[in-house]
């Protein structure tokens, strides 16, 4: 049984200030939104300065996440889609990801439709016929 390894990066790019809460999101699997709300909580409930603190040295421990790294976590050129079973989940709503994977089997439809259209033509036999020559 292969388990997928994670490790933690900041993601600049999603981020507001230097990435941190969306690196922590993407560790936990957790909505972005949901770990800001979080890490304020936090930080005005319990101890201001020490959460502070730790994002800062977050800020700079923490590697960045690079293109490499999200292309090691996806091996095909469309984007696996992830459906979201509890709220503070990352991913989409399923009524989303079903309309999604519906607009994207109806790309295909349209692909294969155009591929049998081409070798079902005359076009194609004489073509085939021409190169066997």
């Amino acid at each position: 049984m292969s388990h997928k390894r994670r490790e933690l990066y900041r993601d600049p790019k999603r981020g507001k200030l230097a990435g941190v809460c969306a690196g922590l999101s993407d560790y936990f699997n957790m909505e972005l939104w949901l770990v800001r709300i979080l890490f304020v909580t936090a930080a005005l409930l319990s101890g201001g300065p020490l959460f502070v603190v730790i994002y800062i040295a977050c800020w700079f421990i923490l590697d960045r996440k690079t293109i490499e790294h999200d292309q090691s976590s996806s091996s095909h050129d469309i984007d696996p889609v992830s459906v979201k079973f509890k709220v503070w989940q990352k991913g989409e709503p399923p009524r989303q990801a079903l309309f999604d994977l519906k607009d994207r089997l109806g790309k295909l439809d349209d692909r294969i439709q155009s591929m049998e259209r081409y070798v079902t033509s005359p076009e194609f036999t004489v073509k085939r016929e021409i190169n066997k020559l």
